[in-house]
Formats: structure tokens, sequence, C-alpha cells
């Protein structure tokens, strides 16, 4: 069996019944659902072949590639079956995304629940496998890294109570093999590593998966050019994958399945191709014929409301292609305040090319776009901004006036200091006001009143839908009544925007 075995906890390892929305049921915490029923719903096991999965998280796949690049003798086992594995194995390296549930979604919800987060508790537990635990003790080295790994500065005594050898945070395609080999080789490994940006590789140096991921997703470019201040993201350079690329990548994905699916993942993907802050036309559509000729289902990670705003007729254009196969397709989107002023203090490029001071109009063409040509958003808003006043918030429950014929989810996170404000304070529940609660109340209405036509449109024509679709509305129903009652201090009516 491989010295080097690759894994994540079983939140991560999990395909989220074939919908990325759902992932976001990982940042709740334990609640009045059963655990194994919620697991059912929202992150069931991936198939397994004698414990190999048969998808794994896009990161996972990354790291698996530029080993096996650098010629290592590396597997991706389930965390389920990691127990046999582990015998033969001299390094073991975690993907991690939100190990402590410190990102923005998942600090709101266990913040109102008070309750830790299913992604934590299963973190903790597959470092507490006694089986690893046993490993550990024989000499295995752990490593961990992924898009969570700045979190363990946080919790600075957990990697050594825990057994973590070493923690790499950033890009680490150019010296991941070179750490796993001292690993290997029992050299002395740093405790923690943080690749600078000058680090970042190439676009020639980032290898191509070797095996499917998750919801076949693939990466189309990396970072980005906007600049918000609460972003680790921006931080990064701009790098826009080729065609040919994406395309060997999408037929990695292809290999074995009835239904292909594709995810593409960018910061933007209306961006892709560009070197600016408009999007290109040609890219961008050659882009799109290219991977819907090339696949059965496609969504977006991410995308901007200004991209969408500033070229309606391409983003229509886009929509056709799409839709010509589909009935919708779903993206995360930020819109993070209703409040031009502090949209002018923390994102002024976010509503490029239009200017800061028509960012609540940029919401609302951006939604109205989306809405008029199949593109379901998961929408942020952030609570809780350095500088956010009484007004500011006013403005965002406007927006969301404006927005409620929308077909979409809102996201409320409370604000967690990353990117240029790392050194602000984390909003705490403890600061929440009458008006922020009226906001949050707000939100949930907004959502629960589209739950269940989004779940009719997630489930429709599958087999399973009647069932499936009726415990995710009971959930939905439970959720939010629970809300109303008790999570955001049960405001009288007369108080509800």
């Amino acid at each position: 069996m491989a010295k080097v075995l690759l894994t994540s906890d079983r939140t991560l390892m999990s395909n989220y019944n074939a919908n990325e929305f759902l992932g976001f049921g990982t940042c709740a915490p334990p609640n009045f659902i059963p655990d194994w029923l919620y697991r059912y719903l929202f992150f069931p096991n991936l198939k397994t072949k004698k414990g190999i999965p048969e998808q794994a998280p896009y990161g996972l796949r990354k790291a698996e590639a530029q080993l096996l690049k650098d010629g290592l003798d590396v597997a991706t086992v389930s965390p389920n079956h990691l127990a046999k594995f582990l015998p033969d194995a001299k390094v073991l390296g975690i993907y991690v995304m939100d190990p402590f549930g410190l990102g923005p979604a998942s600090t709101t919800l266990a913040t109102l629940f008070k309750k830790e987060p299913f992604l934590a508790i299963h973190f903790k537990a597959l470092l507490n496998e006694p089986e690893l635990k046993a490993a550990k003790n024989r000499g295995l080295k752990i490593l961990v890294g992924g898009p969570g790994a700045w979190q363990f500065q946080f919790r600075p005594d957990f990697a050594e109570k825990n057994g973590i050898d070493c923690i790499v945070e950033g890009e680490g395609e150019k010296l991941l093999g070179k750490i796993v080999s001292t690993a290997l080789n029992g050299g002395e490994l740093p405790n923690h590593i943080v690749v600078e940006v000058n680090d970042s590789p190439k676009l020639e140096e980032i290898p191509d998966i070797v095996a499917p991921s998750v919801n076949g997703l693939v990466e189309i470019g990396r970072g980005c050019c906007r600049g918000c201040e609460f972003c680790n993201v921006t931080l990064r350079p701009l790098r826009w994958h080729s065609l040919d690329k994406i395309l060997r990548e999408m037929q990695i994905n292809n290999q074995g399945v009835k239904s292909r699916m594709t995810c593409l993942h960018g910061e933007d993907v209306m961006l892709y191709g560009s070197l600016n802050l408009t999007p290109n036309d040609e890219k961008l559509l050659t882009l799109h014929k290219m991977v819907m000729e090339n696949t059965d289902s496609i969504s977006w990670s991410h995308c901007s409301l200004a991209a969408v705003a500033s070229k309606p007729k391409l983003f229509e254009q886009i929509s056709e292609l799409i839709l010509a196969k589909q009935d919708w397709w779903g993206a995360e989107i930020g819109i993070e305040t209703g409040s031009a002023e502090l949209a002018k203090k923390i994102m002024p490029a976010k509503a490029l090319p239009f200017k800061p001071e028509e960012w609540p109009e940029v919401v609302k063409q951006g939604m109205g776009l989306m809405h008029d040509h199949g593109l379901v958003p998961a929408g942020t808003l952030i609570v809780g901004l350095p500088e956010e006043r009484e007004e500011d918030l006013l403005k965002t429950m406007e927006i969301l006036d404006d927005i409620k014929d929308c077909r979409s989810l809102i996201v409320p996170l409370f604000f967690v200091p990353l990117g240029r404000l790392k050194s602000e304070d984390w909003f705490k529940e403890t600061a929440l006001t009458e008006l922020h609660r009226k906001l949050l109340i707000q939100c949930s209405e907004h959502d629960f009143r589209w739950m269940g036509n989004l779940i009719n449109m997630a489930f429709k024509g599958k087999w399973y839908s009647p069932a499936v679709r009726g415990g995710y509305k009971v959930f939905a129903y439970l959720g939010m009544r629970k809300a109303r009652q008790k999570e955001f201090g049960a405001l009288p009516s007369q108080q509800r925007s």
C-alpha cells in the first residue's frame, strides 16, 4: 500500500447529494434533526472501491497530482476506510476547508445555535480515531493543508496536542513534494508554513488532476483583482487556465460516470480570460460552448453582480447556452452590504466597472438579470463589518426588500477578520443589536419564501425526489420556526421587515 495517504474529514468527502448548495449544511451544528438523517440529507458518504473514493475534493486531487508528478507513492483514501491503509503509511496529508468552524458561515450558525458545527466535530473526530493515534505512535507524520489552514493561527496549541507535524497555508504546489519527501526521510519539519504571494505557482506549474473531483469541479483560474478588504483571495495573483487544461480536467471527471457534471471554479467566472474587471465576450462564450459540448449539467462556484450587470447581453447569451441543457444553474455571489458608503470603504472595486456609489443599483440589476435568465444565486451578507453604522444596516434591509422577488438564497455571515482586515475584532453575538436581529429575520424569511421552489428545482426528475424533497422542506420549516422563536430573539411580528 501507499506510503503517503491523503484524506479529509467526512463532511468534505461527500458530493452533497450532487448539489453544491447543500454543502452549506456542514456549517450548521447538530440540531433538531437526528444526526444520521442530517448526514444523509447534507453530506452523505461518497462511493468507494476498496476504500478509494470515486470522487474527492478538488484541492485534495491537486495535492495528489502534484505528489505523483514529484514521483511519490500516494493514495487518496476515504476517512471511513483510513484504518486499513495506515499500517504501511509513513505520511498522512489532511485537507481542511473550515477545521474549527471559524469561517463566516460556520461562525454565524455556531454562534446563533450555541454549538460547534458538524465540520469542526468531524475534523476532530478524524484526528481522534484510535487507529490514527496508534499510527502516530509508530512514527506517522501528519501534514495539514487547504483553504482552512489559516485557522490554526487562532488555535496555536492544537497542532502539537493532536499530533500534527506541519501545516501548509497557501498555494503549495511548489513546495509540497519537498515537504512530503522530508517527512518520508525522517527530516525535521517546520510547524507552520505560509506560502507568500511571490511563491505562488505559475500556470504551467499547476498539474492536472488525475482522478475525478467532487461534482466535476474544475478550476478555471486563481486569484481576484477586486481587492475587497475582508477577503484573503484578493491577496493572490490573478491567473486564468487555458481551455485545453480545463477540457483535460473535465475529461478526467467524465470518466466512468452516467451523468457528466461540471462546476466551473473561479472567484468570478464571468471574468474568465479578462485581465481587468470587464468580462471578455469572446473568451467567455468560447469557454461555455466548449463546456456545454462536454457536460450534461453545469454550475459556477462564484460570480460577481457587477460583471453580470455590466454585460447583460453577454450574460443572456451564456444563459441560452446553459439552459439549452438544463432548467437552471447556481453560483455563490457576494452582496455583503446594501450601503454605498460602506461599500466605498471596504470594497471600492466590487462595483467596477460601475462606481462604488452605484453599488445598490448594481445589486438590483445583477439579481434581476440572474432571476430572469436562470441563475440561482446564494448571496452572502456580512454582518458587523468594521465601521458599520445603523444607516448601513437600514440600506441593506432596503436592498433585501428590493430583491425579494428574485429567486435566491441570502446567507448572513458574521464578520471574520481576514484579508487586509485580519487585525480587526471578530463580530460576536453579544454585539447584535435589534436592527441586526431584524436583518437576520428578514434574510431567513426571504430564504423560507424561496426554499420550496429551490428544492423542487434541485431534485426535479430524480427517482428519489418526493421523499428527499419532503425531508429538506421539513428541515427548512423547523429551522425557520426555531429561528423565529429562539435564535434571533423572537422578535414581535410588527418589528419584522
